[in-house]
């Protein structure tokens, strides 16, 4: 019997990536929320399942049913949601190891809280990822944090990349961001993003403990990533600290920060404090790097052999 059902919110997105390797041509495979999903398939504890609470595009439907059977900690019952809608596609151009210009194209819908309220209530946490930034409205973010109590972990990402009539992705400021914040108990944003947000990192981070986030992580690529959180003396102090990311002969760095996000939440529903929670997502996102695609990542992320 399982012990716990973590709900996986986001978009399973069609990659096409150039020049991650510039010797080849581009690359076609399932990203986005997949390499979520083979995190959270390697890193959970014994006894936990994984519900995918993902809507996938008819005309790649068949195509999701087969990654997601590839998942061990998937029932055999679970099912991606099928919409009548192109999928979800993402053309992505490395500039460098860690910069890439992204384009998005397709129309799969976000929740509203209507869908989503009935398929959370025998869950005992979410882990959340803006892949493409419109799963939830804010309403329905509000709508979940007060219908649910288990913990939420939200990787901000996409909530702030706008669109381009081209379909090209670019930054932008987060409206109502206080709003958001109180959605989520722990909320991870990349240094950019975090940039976005506020000109003071510290300062942001303890504005979000105040509005009831337990923990702040930033990730900063290879070099690791900080957290924050409230200290556990009497004085309430926030405690932050950089745990530096581990060095690895890098082969794409596509999924990192989702398979970074996923460990870490894995973790800390294992019993593991913060910190040693991101100590695991480091060493999850660099073993990560060593890899290409989602497709058999749980596998590799567990130290297995996989033939492809």
């Amino acid at each position: 019997m399982p012990i716990g059902k973590v709900g996986v919110i986001g978009s399973l997105v069609w990659d096409e990536i150039h020049g991650r390797d510039p010797a080849a041509g581009p690359v076609e495979e399932w990203g986005g929320i997949a390499y979520a999903m083979a995190g959270l398939d390697a890193a959970l504890g014994d006894g936990w399942e994984l519900i995918p609470l993902v809507k996938v595009g008819r005309d790649l439907a068949g195509r999701a049913e087969d990654f997601l059977r590839g998942l061990d900690r998937v029932p055999r019952s679970a099912r991606f949601l099928e919409v009548p809608t192109p999928n979800n596609r993402v053309v992505l151009r490395y500039l460098s190891a860690e910069r890439r210009c992204e384009r998005m194209a397709g129309g799969v819908p976000g929740w509203t809280w209507g869908e989503l309220g009935p398929l959370v209530r025998d869950l005992d946490a979410i882990y959340l990822n803006f892949i493409s930034g419109f799963e939830l409205s804010l309403g329905t973010a509000a709508a979940l944090r007060s219908g649910f109590r288990g913990p939420i972990y939200a990787d901000l990402h996409s909530l702030l990349l706008g669109m381009n009539g081209d379909g090209i992705r670019t930054l932008q400021p987060l409206p109502e961001a206080a709003s958001w914040y109180r959605c989520f108990d722990y909320v991870q944003v990349n240094e950019d993003e975090m940039a976005q947000l506020s000109p003071d990192p510290l300062g942001l981070a303890t504005g979000m403990l105040a509005e009831g986030v337990r923990g702040v992580v930033v990730t900063l690529g290879p070099r690791g990533a900080v957290y924050v959180e409230r200290g556990d003396d009497a004085l309430g102090l926030v405690k932050t600290e950089l745990i530096r990311g581990e060095s690895v002969d890098a082969v794409d760095p596509t999924g990192c920060g989702d398979v970074f996000g996923a460990t870490t939440f894995a973790r800390l529903l294992r019993g593991d404090p913060l910190a040693e929670a991101v100590r695991a997502g480091n060493r999850s996102a660099a073993r990560n790097a060593t890899y290409r695609g989602a497709t058999g990542l749980a596998q590799h992320l567990r130290g297995s052999l996989v033939i492809r």
